[in-house]
């Protein structure tokens, strides 16, 4: 699943936008399917925690907190 458009939601600046395309592991996934997070959701980046972890996502009026580990298994298209 991963292409070279795709890149980890983990490698995103604060205040970036992106696309959710799939997930590496299926326990994530799963976890992350649960709070909403569904493929083909925009998301934008907005919060990192003073050491870097967790990350907090705005998707669908929600903000959702998560941890690096986790967020190195969702691959996402970065939308300019």
């Amino acid at each position: 699943m991963k292409t070279e458009n795709n890149i980890l939601l983990s490698s995103l600046k604060k205040g970036e936008k992106g696309i959710i395309v799939g997930f590496d592991d299926d326990i994530i996934a799963l976890k992350l399917l649960e709070m909403g997070c569904l493929p083909q959701m925009e998301f934008s980046l907005s919060t990192f925690a003073p050491f870097g972890c967790p990350i907090c996502i705005d998707i669908e009026n929600t903000q959702i907190a998560i941890g690096l580990s986790e967020a190195n298994h969702i691959l996402v298209q970065k939308i300019e």
